[in-house]
């Protein structure tokens, strides 16, 4: 039996009130996008693209991925530059600024904050409109129920992006997504700004199950993701702006204070 958009009202207390725009939401998308994806694959990120065997993710299965708010950002960034919707479920510290500077188009984003123990049925119910969503587990799951979620997204041709929690990898994943490693760069001893992180991304799937990996910057300069050891490096580089550099401390030799203050505080002494 299928669940409507309607079933994320009974996640507010104000479910009832939120009724008329739920319905227009469902309006909205059902206009702009297929009922179901037609597409093989959702794109990714061209610094991610030699992380998956098929450069892409595949529609119709589910992910397990790191809880980074700037890995979940650059995952759906791509997608959504294609015009596909995306929705976020309970991430409620994952910033709207932020998704905008991954170039993600706010208008077609769907963001459930706090669902509480509902987040399993606003899942099912995104996933009959949504071709992407991000999920943040708030309990473990029952192995029937993931079930039907998983048969709903392949029938849908929706791509599930489950990040870890206490509850336990995913089941029934086609792989996951992890980052390590994270280095700030910017910051040295009391000077400088944080500028960027650069991490390193592993990815394992069924079809490849020996680890994949790659350095980013995560984020970069320009709060994207920029790729490593690639023309993008370069192209990063010159658009950072000045970075401060530390002075190498002098000798005492050579110190100012020594050459120019001690010597007007000797001819002072011996004047007076």
């Amino acid at each position: 039996m299928g669940i409507g958009l309607e079933a994320v009202t009974a996640l507010s207390p104000t479910g009832d009130s939120r009724a008329g725009e739920v319905l227009r939401l469902r309006r909205e998308i059902s206009r702009m996008q297929r009922r179901r994806s037609d597409d093989a694959l959702l794109p990714l990120d061209p610094a991610f693209a030699s992380l998956l065997p098929e450069e892409g993710l595949l529609t119709g299965t589910a992910y397990t991925v790191s809880p980074s708010p700037s890995l979940v950002l650059a995952l759906l960034s791509a997608a959504s530059r294609k015009g596909h919707w995306s929705a976020v479920v309970g991430m409620p510290t994952l910033g709207v600024e932020a998704a905008a500077a991954f170039g993600i188009d706010l208008t077609r984003l769907i963001l459930v904050p706090e669902p509480a123990d509902r987040w399993l049925a606003a899942t099912s119910a995104l996933a009959e409109v949504v071709p992407l969503i991000v999920v943040h587990p708030g309990s473990r799951a029952r192995d029937a129920d993931v079930s039907r979620l998983s048969a709903r997204l392949r029938d849908r041709g929706c791509t599930l992006l489950v990040t870890e929690s206490s509850a336990g990898e995913w089941p029934q994943s086609e792989g996951s997504i992890r980052i390590d490693g994270p280095h700030w760069h910017g910051l040295g001893a009391g000077w400088g700004l944080l500028s960027d992180c650069t991490v390193t991304v592993t990815a394992r799937t069924r079809r490849a199950p020996q680890p994949s990996r790659v350095q980013v910057r995560l984020p970069g300069s320009r709060g994207l993701v920029e790729a490593l050891g690639s023309e993008l490096q370069g192209v990063a580089q010159a658009q950072r702006g000045p970075e401060l550099t530390a002075l190498p401390s002098l000798p005492p030799e050579a110190s100012p204070r020594n050459t120019v203050l001690d010597r007007e505080l000797s001819l002072w002494a011996e004047a007076g």
